[in-house]
């Protein structure tokens, strides 16, 4: 019997994503999962079927396009985005990427082994977090009200009360309040720097469309709640560990944001960098989380994350912009009825950050890019690197 977490998914839709994901999905014998380590395998373009000189171009390309948003050592950081919470380091590497074709590198350029903050890439972290969450059974349904679950007061109030965790995971739950020192209203220069918005009436959740970091870490605190220990515990033990992460990443929070679980004193994460802290980890670990979507949450043997939530993660939300559960999409579905990436396929989704940080998924092409540290237009890159695939 279908569980009820995914109830919007009906029976038979259920079934052909699951037959779906297993029909494109080899035997684990032939699929390559790179060991845990630098024994990476690079694979020659011409081995991957795309033409050698044309990805050097992109390369060579995507060198040259340095960010200007963040300067080497975070000096522009509270100007953009307010007052720090947490901390952020001494200095941050050049622009870097890599491209994996069926898994391997085909390409790579800069440092990627050295781990910087991704921003909102963190978002795309916790949207998994929340999947294995459902799949544990400790959400039932993302449709129910996070109220139902969590008691904490903060969805206490008459605008708070009837959020879900699916309005959380589409930037949709409008919640109301203050967390960690920052009003979910974004009122106030010195609070938000240039993000900085302008008092408007709220609406009914899951109706009306926000980007917005304090309710996303609102959306942590509840994930905290469940897990009852440190999402960075759980972002190891799920997800990290399994796909073979290096030992160098780390997510680091607030001082201030600690919250009393069952008497304990634990750290709750933020959804971003925005106000510092975050996840700080370099693009080839970035790469391994970019295979383990592009393998529908499979990493060897073991289904991390079901097909069926990478589905709903990757399904775009009515409103807003192309968006799923906390990732970029392609669909052209918006309500400017563009795509996100013109020269990429309609289903490629990507986790962003500022800075940029890109990680691009292609199904379709078989192919994952890291990109971090460039002027914000995955595109230009994107195009240049499909013109190099052969077959």
């Amino acid at each position: 019997m279908t569980s009820p977490r995914f109830r919007k998914l009906p029976l038979f839709a259920f079934a052909l994503v699951t037959l779906m994901a297993c029909h494109r999905q080899p035997s684990t014998s032939s699929v390559y999962f790179p060991p845990k380590g630098n024994n990476w395998t690079h694979l020659s373009p011409e081995k991957a079927g795309m033409d050698a000189a044309l990805l050097e171009q992109a390369v060579a390309f995507a060198k040259t396009q340095e960010t200007t948003q963040m300067t080497p050592n975070f000096s522009t950081q509270e100007a953009i985005f307010g007052k720090l919470l947490g901390p952020m380091p001494g200095s941050r590497a050049a622009t870097n990427g890599i491209v994996l074709r069926h898994g391997y590198i085909v390409a790579e350029w800069g440092d990627t082994q050295q781990p910087d903050p991704t921003y909102s890439v963190a978002k795309s972290v916790l949207s998994t977090v929340a999947g294995i969450t459902v799949e544990r059974g400790m959400i039932a349904d993302v449709h129910d009200p996070v109220a139902k679950l969590i008691h904490d007061g903060g969805y206490d109030s008459e605008q708070n009360k009837n959020i879900t965790w699916e309005n959380h995971l589409q930037q949709t739950s409008e919640w109301e309040g203050t967390l960690w020192g920052k009003n979910s209203d974004f009122v106030g220069k010195e609070a938000f720097g240039k993000g900085e918005r302008k008092p408007r009436t709220l609406q009914k959740p899951g109706t009306y469309y926000e980007y917005n970091d304090v309710r996303i870490n609102r959306m942590a605190l509840s994930l905290l709640r469940l897990w009852k220990k440190p999402l960075p515990n759980v972002v190891r033990d799920e997800i990290m560990n399994p796909i073979g992460a290096s030992n160098s990443w780390r997510y680091v929070t607030y001082p201030n944001a600690v919250a009393d679980i069952d008497g304990k004193s634990m750290p709750s994460v933020s959804g971003g960098t925005r106000w510092g802290g975050g996840l700080w980890i370099n693009a080839r670990d970035e790469a391994r989380f970019g295979l383990l979507f592009l393998r529908q949450g499979r990493w060897e043997d073991r289904q991390l994350v079901s097909p069926a939530w990478v589905k709903q993660a990757t399904t775009p939300s009515p409103f807003g912009p192309d968006y799923g559960y906390l990732w970029w999409l392609n669909t052209g579905t918006s309500q400017t009825g563009k795509k996100a990436w013109p020269d990429a396929p309609t289903t490629s989704f990507a986790a962003i950050g500022a800075g940029s940080n890109t990680i691009w998924v292609d199904p379709e092409h078989d192919i994952v890019i890291v990109w971090r540290w460039h002027n914000g237009n995955p595109n230009e890159l994107i195009k240049r690197v499909l013109a190099a695939v052969k077959k």
